[in-house]
């Protein structure tokens, strides 16, 4: 039998269709997200694993709804979708499999539901994203889009109760993760016609859009990605804190994700102004070190 089957089985996932409704998220977040899934394999009991795989799936699927396409498209995808898991949380059915994973996840751990209703209640802010004037345009952003996305997921990996201490870790981390991944996105983003970095930091460094755009590696231009990956490093180094604030032994994954997003923020610190042509990422290597490390120390800890 395989690590996958076993997990399924731990997490009582036993019926044939839904056991094939979450294989096929386990797939889509494999392709998509091979790191975050290696790592969640590595890390998670088994009985949670399936769980942390089926809400990874819905973030993921949300992202593109909200990113992929003209606004109108967007608008009317995201409008269809939030009514089906909305209805398939009223009623308890649905005929898409994804939902059906959440919704089998929902009522092994009742507290994501509320999660769910305030990430469906909020991402449509992602759909107005045009990009921000000042820094405190971007902490909004966090609290109404990046930080709702990502508790999907991180409440599976939290304590049952008094959890604001750990959301509260969970917005420091967002925090310097989202910053890094508008700074990385650099390329991607400018091309699509939107900026992450608020016009009130480009103006602190005396840089116009079209410096970026026109990919000048002025001094100004330097300073500018330097100063928003350390700033984000900042916030991940004391994102550091969270794994201790999960439920043992989920631990073990947060100390990995933070880490992970720490090589990257040494990557893109390395690049500089290259990010202006190219997003980077962490070596293999040294994310399976990481990986590695987490377990090891989980394992002492048990």
């Amino acid at each position: 039998m395989s690590a996958w089957n076993w997990s399924l089985d731990a997490a009582g996932i036993r019926e044939p269709d839904l056991r094939r409704d979450y294989g096929a998220q386990r797939e889509s977040v494999a392709r998509f997200r091979r790191t975050s899934y290696l790592a969640a394999r590595l890390l998670l009991p088994r009985d949670v694993l399936p769980h942390v795989v089926a809400a990874t799936a819905v973030m993921h699927h949300g992202d593109n709804l909200l990113d992929t396409g003209p606004k109108a498209q967007r608008v009317a995808a995201w409008a269809s979708w939030e009514q089906d898991v909305r209805k398939a949380l009223d009623s308890g059915m649905s005929d898409d499999p994804l939902i059906r994973t959440l919704l089998h996840t929902t009522a092994a751990h009742p507290r994501l539901r509320q999660v769910v209703e305030e990430y469906l209640s909020t991402a449509p802010a992602e759909l107005e994203f045009a990009g921000f004037a000042t820094e405190a345009d971007y902490q909004a952003y966090v609290d109404a889009y990046s930080l709702p996305a990502f508790m999907l997921v991180a409440s599976l990996l939290g304590p049952d109760t008094d959890a604001g201490e750990f959301r509260a870790g969970c917005r420091i981390f967002i925090d310097g993760s989202q910053r890094l991944d508008f700074v990385n996105d650099l390329a991607e983003d400018l091309a699509e016609g939107r900026l992450g970095i608020p016009t009130q930091t480009l103006q602190r460094f005396s840089v116009t859009v079209e410096d970026l755009t026109d990919r000048r590696q002025s001094p100004g231009v330097r300073d500018l990605v330097k100063h928003q990956v350390e700033t984000a490093r900042a916030s991940l180094l004391a994102a550091r804190a969270l794994p201790a604030l999960t439920a043992n032994p989920t631990g073990g994954l947060m100390e990995a994700v933070v880490n992970i997003e720490l090589l990257t923020a040494d990557a893109a610190l390395a690049s500089g102004p290259q990010l202006l042509h190219r997003s980077v990422s962490p070596s293999v290597v040294g994310s399976l070190r990481v990986m590695l490390g987490a377990r090891r120390r989980a394992g002492k800890q048990r």
